[in-house]
């Protein structure tokens, strides 16, 4: 019997909630059981009274805010734990229609992805301003080039998993798990698929950054930090060659002086040369380290794997209780 976890991370979202769950199908065509799960990000507001008024299955809240990718990566756990075989992935502000959902399955029920991505299709959104819509398409481009994907909304929270691809899952960002997860799945060779789907009317700003230029910094360093996680050796060779070349270009400049016979006072630049290329060659050994690194690091990628399979095997079926996660449902 196969079963599907709705998970829905808030944060303040006790007016939204109603109309969010309200809008979530009851059942799905190829899903024996359909459930929701609300994971609770330190709201100071009614949400966790409201999720359990509405009848959610099952309820997490942490007692201070960890952050979206946090509150995310719990329902992930939460999901797996209850035994859910599929978990989509929804906002809690009804920014997505939850009629998608069905299609959004579609291709993990078919066997023909792992991870499907819903497309808003970001063009046609009306309360999105052209400046953001062009922001999200470079960075989309962006996470597609450093992730070897073909995702055209990388920043789309709607998104499916099967069971093997959430368990494959891990999250290090404090920021958000959107841009992370689909650098981390085309590194790991998941199968990814994305699906055009609806978007409801917004219901209020984006509270996970406050300004274009926050998001953008914030973008910016999680691709960079997860891409020299997995491409370190691309990365500091690059670095080290740009100031090897630059400290190699200043000693010929060097050189020439001095065989023109016009060197004098040109003994700064010779070494300036010899520290630019010394620190290029050793950015390009660090690159080899952190490559080796890179290695140990999937091998406990797969060893953690492998471990939370064993631990869902032998485990009771419920979300792990600690003393900053409280559990509960109908």
């Amino acid at each position: 019997m196969s079963k599907l976890i709705i998970q829905i991370p808030c944060l303040n979202e006790g007016k939204t909630l109603p109309a969010t769950i309200a809008d979530l199908p009851r059942q799905v065509p190829g899903i024996d059981q359909v459930e929701y799960l609300v994971v609770d990000d330190g709201s100071t507001d009614d949400t966790v009274a409201v999720a359990k008024a509405m009848g959610v299955h099952h309820v997490i809240r942490f007692r201070r805010r960890k952050g979206l990718a946090a509150a995310f990566m719990a329902g992930i756990d939460a999901s797996l734990k209850l035994g859910a075989d599929y978990i989509v992935n929804t906002d809690g502000d009804n920014q997505y229609a939850g009629a998608s959902i069905p299609v959004l399955l579609a291709p993990l029920l078919a066997g023909e992805a792992d991870l499907v991505i819903g497309d808003r299709n970001i063009q046609t959104l009306q309360h999105m301003s052209a400046t953001r819509k062009r922001l999200q398409q470079l960075g989309s481009w962006v996470v597609r080039q450093v992730s070897n994907t073909k995702v055209p909304d990388t920043t789309s929270g709607f998104r499916a998993y099967t069971r093997d691809a959430a368990l494959r899952l891990t999250i290090v960002s404090d920021f958000t798990y959107t841009l992370e997860s689909i650098i981390q799945a085309g590194k790991k060779r998941i199968a990814i698929a994305h699906v055009e789907i609806s978007s409801n009317p917004r219901t209020r700003d984006s509270r996970l950054f406050s300004s274009a230029w926050t998001y953008i910094k914030a973008s910016a360093a999680t691709i960079v930090r997860i891409y020299a996680m997995y491409e370190p050796l691309k990365v500091f060779s690059a670095i080290g060659l740009v100031i090897f070349a630059g400290g190699l270009a200043i000693s010929v400049r060097f050189l020439y002086y001095y065989f023109t016979g016009t060197g004098l006072g040109h003994l700064q630049s010779l070494i300036l040369s010899s520290i630019l290329m010394i620190v290029g060659f050793q950015v390009a050994l660090i690159g080899l380290l952190a490559d080796v690194m890179s290695g140990n690091r999937k091998l406990i990628e797969d060893l953690l794997y492998r471990v939370r399979g064993i631990e869902l095997t032998l485990g009771s079926g419920e979300p792990t209780r600690t003393p900053d996660r409280d559990t509960g449902g109908r």
